[in-house]
């Protein structure tokens, strides 16, 4: 047999003190680390040490703004204001790039496919509520981060100086009594202003076919059939008939607003006729979906700062265009709004696909 081996008396004792220390310094040990950590937080500011931030540097070269309309145009005019005064901001060139054909689809697209980096600005129009409704496109207000809008142009009803009425209810009461005699034109068939009418009519409960709709190229030639007598209405912004109204050969009954536009104050919004329908079209800057907050951010306050200069607001005075300035939240909200008010109304009009 093996005997079992026994500490002597008092070595038991000795070693559970020696495991008593251990766990002692080990606590200790601890509290110290713990100690040192809080000292340190404590003392960095005062030292002068921060922690370490993420910064984004932008822009480090070039940013492109994507135009989806023809050079020479309105938007591709404020498109060109825009990069003009981000330059200066920022000391890098923002050039405009038109991508244009589909109805404004193309440009839409490949600033919706762009890499969501900061470098490829897109000033998207209304058409991003409507395109692909219509079978257009895919792409839509989802596709996008949107930084600020800038502009909103609502549409007027216009009608010759001489015609018989003298208010939009005027009219309404006789397209009521008179479905299919009068005609309306103002652009192309499905686009914003004929859009506009239809939401005008639907709102005033009159069948939307109870007028034809003459598609056009533009407001221009809409202008010639109005006052050729060929047309009876026409729907556009009032900036486009300027000319015409002030000499006195056109007159507007009303405008889709919320409220009355400053340089025509004469001229009552359909609501105050009590028909709660506005309509118009708008311009604003957009990104990639999947942009850097500190990205967006950085291009909504130096647009910001850009709309409230007199820069700014004398460039639009003079091209005849409608300021609405919303930030990244509010130009969320209305997008996607715009995006439901439009389906509606396109399927009313039958161009929904």
């Amino acid at each position: 047999m093996i005997a079992k081996l026994r500490p002597p008396k008092g070595m038991k004792a000795n070693l559970d003190l020696t495991k008593e220390a251990i766990k002692m310094k080990h606590k200790f040990t601890k509290v110290l680390v713990v100690l040192l950590v809080l000292m340190t937080l404590t003392l960095s500011p005062m030292l002068g040490c921060k922690p370490q931030e993420t910064k984004v540097s932008y822009p480090e070269k070039a940013a492109e703004i994507i135009c989806p309309w023809a050079a020479g145009g309105g938007t591709d005019a404020l498109a060109r204001f825009i990069g003009g005064q981000l330059q200066k901001k920022f000391g890098q060139p923002f050039p405009v790039i038109n991508k244009t054909g589909g109805g404004g689809a193309t440009g839409h697209v490949a600033g919706a496919s762009a890499k969501p980096d900061g470098y490829t600005l897109t000033l998207v129009t209304l058409e991003i509520a409507t395109m692909h409704w219509m079978g257009l496109t895919d792409v839509s207000a989802d596709n996008f981060d949107f930084v600020i809008q800038l502009n909103e142009d609502p549409a007027g009803v216009i009608v010759k100086a001489d015609a018989p009425w003298k208010t939009v209810n005027e009219l309404l009461d006789d397209i009521k009594k008179n479905p299919g005699k009068f005609q309306f034109s103002g652009s192309g068939a499905g686009t914003i202003w004929d859009l506009s009418r239809i939401g005008m009519l639907n709102t005033a409960s009159i069948p939307v076919n109870s007028v034809t709709w003459i598609p056009t190229t533009g407001a221009a030639p809409a202008i010639t059939e109005l006052l050729g007598g060929h047309i009876q209405v026409i729907t556009c912004s009032l900036p486009e008939v300027k000319s015409q109204l002030d000499a006195g050969l056109l007159k507007a009954l009303a405008v889709m607003s919320d409220d009355r536009v400053s340089t025509f104050p004469d001229v009552p919004t359909l609501k105050e006729s009590g028909v709660n329908w506005s309509s118009g079209t708008w311009r604003g800057i957009v990104v990639p979906k999947g942009t850097p907050k500190e990205i967006i951010n950085t291009l909504y306050n130096a647009c910001n700062e850009m709309a409230n200069s007199s820069e700014f607001k004398d460039f639009m005075s003079t091209r005849g265009f409608g300021i609405k300035v919303r930030n990244p939240e509010e130009f969320t909200q209305f997008a996607k709004a715009q995006d439901q008010t439009w389906k509606t109304i396109l399927e009313l009009g039958g161009y929904a696909q």
